[in-house]
């Protein structure tokens, strides 16, 4: 399967729970807490069951809890698709 990269979790972000102009996913923001990115739990629900859904992968029930960055979360979905993280 193949890695789920920053980019695809950015497509998604923006597709979920939308953009603002306060919200900003350019740049380096792999260790950005979502919350300072505009996204709050709910977007990561959304975001976390279409990956769910798209990619065929369960992911811990507790990721969006756990996951504060991109890279985080990246990491649990990447271990859950058996790639390495």
């Amino acid at each position: 399967m193949t890695r789920f990269t920053l980019e695809d979790l950015t497509v998604l972000l923006r597709e979920c729970a939308g953009e603002d102009e306060t919200t900003g996913l350019d740049g380096e923001i792999l260790d950005t807490a979502f919350e300072d990115l505009g996204y709050d739990s709910l977007a990561l629900f959304n975001t976390v069951g279409r990956i769910e859904r798209e990619r065929s992968v369960s992911l811990p029930e507790d990721v969006v809890v756990n996951a504060k960055t991109p890279r985080q979360l990246l990491d649990e979905i990447n271990v859950c698709l058996g790639e390495s993280a």
